[in-house]
């Protein structure tokens, strides 16, 4: 087989081999070893095979099993790292993000995300993938880490993909879920402290001074107003922010902070910008510093007035 450059790939006890070896395959590990030797009459007889095997002959394999798999298998699922936070799950039609390295069943690589520096984008469960992932995918929460096990009728099937991966090969993808959102999600908003005295909140036209921390969903910062040590500075509502920002911002107090989760299509979209990949979600803890609207006009409170106030101070005094 290893002259012909491929594996002999067949079904055990089913009559497809000889006798001798549908008994000697039974029992092996993948990666296992053996020498097989087997007596004629379990293998090509007093006949033999003309011109390759003569008769009544004894055959020796030396015989290195690279992959296993049953019509009956399923897609298996190894979690070996979850976090302890996980408000969202993989669902049917959520966009994901993930890293992976790709192996055969013997350790293999075939393929690998890590190597190329950038994640694998998809969505999942709508047939943009191979089945056994597609399956393998659902439930993960960002930041979680699974071994998924799939059987080639789950995968590439007879054929192989015509590159890396042969005909009839199990596929094992070491995954990290990086990012999740569906199409259909809006912002989504926590408030982590609201002060208790909030005289009036940001509406459409306000001009706000805020500090924030830019991260993606799976913690990774990528801008920080702090590291400037100066406030970003805009107007709300307006579009000189990223649609998600602008609807963020609104309805805020001084003082507020929040966090504000924007998915890629109110954010920076397929593209990306700088250091935010194509389809991230956006997460933002904003500390609101002020606002005004640039109709304000002075606001004065007296919180105290002589009782004898005769004479008034007037433009032009000193």
């Amino acid at each position: 087989s290893y002259d012909r450059g491929s594996t002999f790939n067949v079904f055990v006890g089913k009559g497809q081999l000889i006798a001798g070896m549908d008994r000697a395959l039974v029992g092996m590990c993948v990666n296992e070893r053996r020498f097989v030797k087997i007596p004629p009459e379990l293998a090509y007889g007093s006949e033999g095979v003309p011109g390759v095997i003569p008769p009544n002959a004894v055959l020796h394999f030396d015989v290195l099993l690279i992959d296993l798999w049953n019509s009956e298998d399923e897609v298996q699922v190894q979690t070996y790292f979850r976090p302890e936070k996980c408000p969202r799950t993989v669902q049917v039609s959520d966009f994901v993000r993930y890293h992976y390295n790709g192996t055969f069943l013997d350790g293999t690589l075939f393929d690998s995300s890590h190597n190329r520096m950038r994640t694998y984008d998809t969505y999942v469960g709508i047939g943009w993938l191979i089945p056994g992932m597609d399956q393998g995918l659902l439930g993960m929460c960002v930041g979680e880490k699974r071994i998924i096990t799939i059987p080639p009728f789950l995968a590439y099937g007879e054929d192989g993909d015509g590159k890396e991966i042969p005909g009839q090969a199990s596929l094992v993808f070491d995954v990290v879920l990086l990012d999740l959102h569906n199409p259909k999600d809006g912002i989504a908003i926590e408030n982590q402290l609201v002060p208790e005295s909030c005289e009036r909140r940001s509406q459409t036209g306000d001009f706000l001074r805020y500090h924030y921390n830019g991260t993606l969903l799976d913690g990774t910062l990528f801008d920080s107003s702090y590291s400037r040590n100066r406030t970003y500075d805009t107007y709300v509502g307006k579009g000189y922010v990223i649609a998600g920002m602008d609807e963020g911002l609104l309805g805020v107090c001084t003082g507020e902070k929040r966090r504000i989760i924007i998915p890629p299509h109110l954010g920076y979209g397929e593209e990306g910008r700088g250091k935010i990949p194509g389809s991230a979600v956006l997460v933002f803890d904003i500390h609101v510093v002020d606002f005004h609207n640039p109709s304000d006009s002075v606001s004065i409170t007296v919180h105290y007035k002589p009782s004898n106030c005769t004479v008034l101070s007037k433009k032009g005094d000193f």
